[in-house]
């Protein structure tokens, strides 16, 4: 798996490409979350369009980065899963705990809500 990630406007971009199965990237991620969260971010988009299979331990990184942003009272939403990747979140019912959007403007629309 690859990613890249930048800042704009206040919000972390991450975007995710290939499998996410937590493997060595996991622990990176997570490292990028917290330096966003330590450097008062609060808002993180996570554009998964391009993430084709995801396991438990890529399932535990995305709870893992949401949990981080919400204990400082920020928001994580998912921007444009694969089919494939929309149902594994609605059987493990993550669907209910993420807010998932289409693209990254409204995003970023439904971040500045929060």
């Amino acid at each position: 798996m690859k990613y890249q990630h930048e800042l704009v406007d206040g919000i972390f971009l991450l975007k995710l490409l290939g499998d996410l199965i937590g493997e060595n990237r996991g622990p990176e991620l997570m490292e990028l979350a917290n330096e966003q969260v330590n450097n008062d971010i609060k808002l993180c988009a996570i554009d998964i369009s391009e993430v084709r299979f995801i396991n438990s331990s890529g399932i535990g990184v995305l709870i893992t980065i949401l949990t981080k942003f919400r204990n400082v009272e920020g928001e994580v939403v998912l921007i444009n899963p694969s089919e494939q990747v929309k149902k594994l979140l609605i059987i493990t019912k993550l669907n209910a705990i993420f807010t998932i959007v289409s693209d990254r403007e409204e995003a970023f629309q439904e971040l500045k809500k929060s």
